[in-house]
């Protein structure tokens, strides 16, 4: 008995509805856009779960249209209203696009692409994803190093100042 609504009119959002919500549950909307979901992203292709708030039942929250969330839920959890439970599916350029988000989620492949292409692109995604987390992990070196700098810079005006306020003591 479940519901399924084309969300976009072309079938690249799909809402199933697994369980209503109450008549007068609240929905989302411009004055109240912050929502707070629980959810499984799992692969159109094999049904693995890629990421899931149910493991450690916590909650996730975004505000609706603000771009921080793939476009399917930016679209879909503004339909929804509050205890409503749906499956959202949806395809690749109303979530992470052709490239994915590799490891989770592999790239789209293209048409007329060889089984060895594939694995050459998320090699390539792979590489991307690696540099990304270097350079971060550099960011994150150099902020800890200034803030180290900071740190030894306040501790030898507080000696200085210390130092000072011995001396004065003395001379009195």
């Amino acid at each position: 008995m479940s519901e399924t609504i084309d969300l976009t009119g072309d079938r690249c959002i799909l809402k199933t509805v697994i369980r209503r919500a109450k008549d007068d549950a609240t929905a989302p909307s411009d004055s109240l856009p912050i929502v707070d979901v629980h959810y499984e992203g799992t692969l159109a292709e094999n049904g693995e779960v890629f990421d899931t708030t149910h493991e450690d039942n916590s909650v996730f929250s975004f505000e609706i249209g603000e771009g921080t969330v793939i476009k399917a839920w930016d679209i879909a959890v503004k339909t929804m209203k509050v205890g409503e439970v749906a499956k959202i599916t949806c395809k690749p350029e109303y979530a992470y696009g052709a490239a994915g988000s590799p490891p989770e989620i592999p790239p789209e492949p293209r048409k007329g692409s060889s089984v060895e292409s594939v694995s050459e692109e998320k090699a390539r995604l792979e590489e991307l994803k690696k540099q990304r987390e270097i350079a971060a992990a550099a960011k994150e070196e150099e902020k800890r190093k200034r803030e180290e700098a900071k740190a030894a810079a306040a501790a030898r005006v507080q000696a200085k100042l210390e130092a000072k306020k011995g001396k004065g003591k003395k001379a009195k």
